[in-house]
């Protein structure tokens, strides 16, 4: 029953007293170097590793490595903001355009059952000049 009872508590509520901002001592700010790099580091959590499912590896997609332009499936909740910082996070690169697409569920046959492949949302993404992502 003690247990129950150490539940049941309820927690007194804190009294602060206010203080006299008039007394109060100045706080010096020393100004930051603001220098920063290019480069983004890469970083990881659930923003990075919740969004991006997987690179979309098909001839076309490997002929706009070229031009700065890879190509994801991505979440159906993913937005362009989302997809550029997940980008940034996973691959350490700067991107400087992001294009979405939804590409539909399609009817497939095998025999006389029919059945629907599943529809997936793509990310068209473009990086900055000189820089590059190592798909395998």
């Amino acid at each position: 029953m003690s247990l129950l009872n150490l539940l049941k508590r309820k927690k007194e509520p804190v009294v602060k007293e206010k203080e006299d901002k008039s007394f109060a001592k100045p706080v010096l700010v020393e100004p930051k170097d603001s220098v920063q790099d290019e480069t983004v580091e890469k970083k990881s959590g659930k923003a990075v590793w919740g969004v991006i499912i997987r690179p979309h590896v098909t001839e076309k997609s490997s002929d706009a490595g070229g031009e700065n332009k890879y190509m994801f499936i991505v979440s159906q909740g993913s937005n362009k903001r989302s997809i550029k910082q997940a980008v940034e996070g996973r691959y350490g690169v700067s991107v400087k355009k992001v294009g979405v697409l939804t590409m539909p569920e399609k009817k497939r046959m095998r025999g006389r059952q029919t059945g629907w492949r599943q529809g997936f949302k793509k990310a068209v993404v473009t990086l900055k000049e000189g820089q590059a992502i190592e798909l395998q």
